[in-house]
């Protein structure tokens, strides 16, 4: 009985290695059928003009209309978007002008250009007068701060827009 238990075995074991040694299937060199092609109108498509640049925005809640993201800016400085009501406290939000390495320079309030108490946009003007900052760089940072009288940073929100001073 052993002899035929380990006849059996010893040809199950053969059987079980020999067939994880299989040649793998060939690859089919044959085109696979695709569905007809359909030729399309040509469609002209206009050029993207790089050079313009398109408001600022932040998340849905504000956009700068005026100076535009790389703008070149003197004083004094006219700002001008729409910000969600949301973004003004009382109808105002601080407006902030620094140079490049992040010093105040101008700093002012953004003033809703009517009922601000809306979910709707509203527009926003300001003005900010400056010195040009001496130094190697004429870039400069503007930025729109979301006015947070709670003053739990949760609340706090900007927009900044990079500028260049002439």
């Amino acid at each position: 009985m052993s002899k035929i238990f380990l006849r059996t075995a010893t040809v199950l074991l053969a059987a079980l290695l020999l067939a994880g040694c299989e040649k793998p299937a060939p690859i089919a060199t044959e085109p696979v059928a695709t569905e007809p092609t359909v030729d399309l109108p040509s469609v002209d498509v206009p050029a993207v003009d790089d050079s313009v640049v398109q408001p600022a925005t932040k998340d849905d809640l504000i956009r700068l209309d005026s100076p535009l993201t790389g703008q070149t800016i003197s004083s004094p400085l006219s700002i001008d978007g729409a910000a969600r009501g949301n973004w003004f406290f009382e109808g105002s939000f601080p407006v902030v002008l620094t140079d490049w390495d992040g010093l105040i320079i101008a700093q002012g309030t953004a003033t809703a250009e009517s009922d601000w108490m809306t979910s709707d946009y509203v527009n926003f003007h300001a003005e900010l007068t400056f010195e040009k900052p001496a130094g190697a760089s004429n870039r400069g940072t503007l930025i729109l701060k979301k006015d947070n009288p709670s003053g739990l940073p949760a609340n706090d929100n900007a927009l900044e827009v990079t500028v260049f001073f002439e």
